[in-house]
């Protein structure tokens, strides 16, 4: 079984001087290779890799399409099983390959992995991109084991079991190159955040299992609170987040859904003006507009889904979290 470890990587020549050195220590199965996916950098990032590292093997993009189309290009020139999509800021630990092969070996049905994944920048805490890994409410809303909102957890080996997850985080994503071609891979009018939800959720609409496997760690230097958020990324978040939706919400409960859920968007957008902070209120409304100009187009996308499967975990993080005070996974 051959695995690619691919690095997206744009003008992150500092990312890769940091965290490379563990990817190589730390992935010396003769079956893995690894790959720099270059997303068309204007730094000198290329040249560091290829002059320090000759044995790394380099896709380099004509284009910077964000996460979705980067690596939907690169992977198109890779040859393996397993794809590992690797966040050029992770930091990977000893045989943190062999149970995820071992996976993937034995049962021929989990499709998409999701390692555990620690702070790098406090390592006895949960990471807020994936945490213990991914679900969602009945409204699209993501969370984690691990990471509700902003509220991080401690790791006290609560989640160091193997279990199946909604979704699996894009900042380590193992998926099977079969199944990425079938599912023609990443929706490139994500650009970026939240495609690998997606994704998640139509591979389970055709049947396919997604796992997170606790007993292999992996430590994130990326991720931010709410109140760091940039406000493109909280535009994309929030856009993202409603396409999913339409996609993929099984078709008797769609609107209502649709509904409820601009409503909890406008709610949102009223916490940010009470925080002064209305550049992310006028993000989400740049969001939904730009949700409405995209809605026949994502509409025509839709499959049929396993609508046997509930796809939420909870009916209303909104809920659990703010009114009712939940702050962890097991209150949810």
């Amino acid at each position: 079984m051959k695995i690619a470890i691919v690095i997206l990587n744009w003008n992150g020549k500092q990312l890769l001087e940091k965290f490379l050195p563990s990817i190589i220590a730390y992935s010396t199965i003769p079956s893995v290779e690894i790959v720099v996916a270059d997303n068309d950098s204007t730094d000198d990032s290329v040249e560091f890799v290829s002059n320090n590292y000759p044995n790394i093997s380099i896709v380099q993009n004509k284009k910077n399409g964000g996460y979705a189309k980067g690596y939907n290009d690169a992977l198109e020139h890779i040859n393996a099983d397993i794809f590992a999509l690797v966040n050029s800021d992770i930091e990977v630990t000893p045989n943190w390959l062999d149970p995820i092969i071992a996976i993937f070996e034995n049962e021929p049905e989990t499709t998409i992995i999701q390692p555990k994944i620690l702070d790098f920048k406090n390592k006895s805490k949960f990471e807020y991109a994936g945490a213990g890994g991914g679900f969602i409410d009945r409204f699209g809303y993501p969370f984690c084991r691990g990471r509700v909102f902003n509220e991080l957890e401690t790791d006290t080996g609560q989640f160091n079991d193997i279990s199946e997850i909604f979704w699996a985080s894009g900042a380590c994503f193992f998926i099977r190159k079969n199944a990425f071609n079938e599912l023609n891979g990443f929706d490139e009018n994500y650009f970026a955040h939240q495609e690998e939800i997606d994704l998640c959720w139509r591979a389970q609409n055709i049947g396919k299992t997604i796992k997170y496997v606790g007993t292999s760690t992996v430590y994130h230097i990326g991720g931010a609170t709410l109140q760091e958020l940039s406000p493109r990324k909280t535009f994309l978040n929030f856009r993202n987040s409603l396409f999913s939706l339409i996609k993929n919400v099984p078709a008797n409960s769609l609107f209502p859904i649709l509904f409820f859920r601009l409503v909890l968007d406008g709610v949102a957008g009223m916490k940010f003006l009470i925080e002064l902070r209305p550049i992310h209120t006028f993000s989400i409304i740049k969001a939904h507009f730009s949700f409405y100009s995209s809605f026949l187009k994502m509409f025509k996308q839709r499959k049929l889904s396993n609508q046997k499967k509930q796809y939420y975990h909870t009916t209303s993080i909104v809920w659990n979290y703010f009114i009712q005070s939940k702050k962890t996974f097991k209150d949810i």
